[in-house]
């Protein structure tokens, strides 16, 4: 005789929450897991440094003439076609690779010089970068270890070395 033991009812209500978390996140808050409509979703990477944002795309068979990248405001719009790449359908058995338009829009930060952006395509990897403004870039200010000085009320001054860079 066989003894099967179950966990309590509990277990697979455990399981079920657990599943329609992975659900809700997958179609909300990472959304591209999913596909809707007839655009593939682009993979891409996005890193900021201190000077620039850098976007790497993805883009395996694409041609540099078959994709367009705008951006308007702080958001990055790239677009293409590789209709020109679709087999003939005859014998085909399998069809795991997609073909057709596709488009990926992103929002980057503010601040952006979009008009001074570069962008390089190497081995199937669309590189982006865009240089942050001058105003946003992070500074560090000295600290200098001047005394303080009293002013005539017997007050302390505030040292006049605090500088930016």
């Amino acid at each position: 005789m066989t003894i099967i033991r179950r966990a309590g009812p509990f277990g697979d209500l455990l399981s079920l929450r657990q599943a329609m978390d992975q659900l809700f996140e997958e179609s909300f808050v990472k959304p591209g897991t999913w596909q809707f409509g007839e655009g593939q979703m682009v993979p891409v990477d996005v890193r900021a440094t201190n000077d620039e944002v850098v976007v790497e795309a993805i883009l395996p068979g694409v041609k540099p003439d078959e994709v367009d990248i705008t951006m308007e405001g702080n958001t990055l719009t790239i677009t293409g076609d590789t209709s020109s790449m679709i087999p003939a359908r005859e014998g085909l058995l399998l069809q795991e690779i997609r073909r057709g338009r596709f488009v990926r829009t992103l929002t980057l930060p503010d601040g952006l010089e979009a008009d001074k952006a570069t962008a390089t395509f190497e081995d199937g990897v669309l590189t982006l970068r865009i240089p942050k403004a001058e105003q946003i870039k992070p500074r560090q200010i000295r600290i200098t270890t001047e005394p303080a000085q009293l002013d005539g009320n017997g007050r302390h001054e505030r040292p006049a070395a605090v500088e930016a860079k």
